[in-house]
């Protein structure tokens, strides 16, 4: 499996957005907003790893999707559960969180999906004019006649109708072209399933998995859950993943796990 970057983004990872010291950086910042109500703390020895490496341990999982910041764009990363009233949907839907930051659907200019999952794509379709960023291999489900069964077209019948702009990513996307937002191919739990690399000014390097790992002590020991898509993909997208979080010194979100949660400010104030 190739994980190619730009010849831009290897620069970023490198050498950071300092390298563009004549030119005024935008201001870059990063937000939580909470995408769905957990039931109680989950059993994850029954799904979540393919040695049983689990038994009996419960851990709380959470939903949730992210609001970046640059400059005068924003992009939204994942889209959580549906706004449907069922017993895991969001109290608030995305469209009225950002209200409370004055941001209007139509001022989002990308929507990223880390993977095609229900619980990460149920708000999409509220951001049509937004440019649909999603991994290459996610895309290909989601457009096969025969994909219907492994993953839910529905959400996304905007852009597979052509009513919205969509570039599938087959490697990683420098989005802002100045490595200070780069979606990473890490597949593995899907066959286009990303992570999502944030650099903010004060903060530093913040990494968020998707679901590369759903909890810590997925990540601590390269647990594959019984449902990856590709075994081998995932231990090294773990294996990159690490060695990424190592050498940019990164904070690491594990997105699905409540104890991750306070790695950032409660929304609506944002990291910077």
């Amino acid at each position: 499996m190739k994980h190619v970057l730009s010849a831009l983004a290897v620069a970023a990872l490198v050498a950071g957005p300092a390298r563009t010291q004549a030119q005024t950086s935008p201001v870059v910042t990063l937000s939580r907003l909470d995408c769905g109500t957990g039931a109680a703390p989950t059993d994850v020895g029954l799904r979540f790893s393919d040695t049983y490496a689990f038994n009996g341990l419960k851990v709380q999982l959470a939903f949730s999707c992210y609001l970046i910041r640059h400059g005068d764009d924003y992009l939204i990363w994942d889209t959580g559960n549906p706004a449907n009233g069922t017993p895991t949907a969001p109290k608030v839907s995305l469209v009225d969180l950002l209200a409370q930051v004055q941001v209007k659907p139509a001022q989002v200019k990308y929507v990223a999906i880390s993977h095609h999952h229900g619980d990460h794509t149920g708000q999409v379709n509220t951001f049509p004019q937004a440019t649909l960023l999603i991994g290459k291999g996610d895309w290909d489900l989601l457009t096969d006649p025969k994909g219907g069964t492994i993953a839910n077209p529905a959400p996304f019948a905007n852009w597979i109708t052509g009513g919205g702009k969509v570039e599938p990513q087959a490697a990683d996307k420098d989005v802002f072209g100045d490595g200070t937002v780069i979606m990473l191919n890490m597949p593995g739990h899907t066959p286009g399933h990303h992570s999502l690399l944030v650099r903010l000014k004060d903060m530093g390097p913040v990494l968020i998995t998707g679901d590369l790992a759903h909890f810590h002590e997925n990540y601590d020991s390269n647990g594959v859950p019984t449902f990856n898509s590709d075994r081998a993909a995932t231990l090294a997208s773990l294996d990159r993943f690490k060695r990424l979080a190592s050498n940019l010194k990164a904070t690491v979100i594990i997105q699905h796990d409540a104890r991750d949660i306070g790695k950032l400010p409660a929304f609506p104030v944002a990291a910077q």
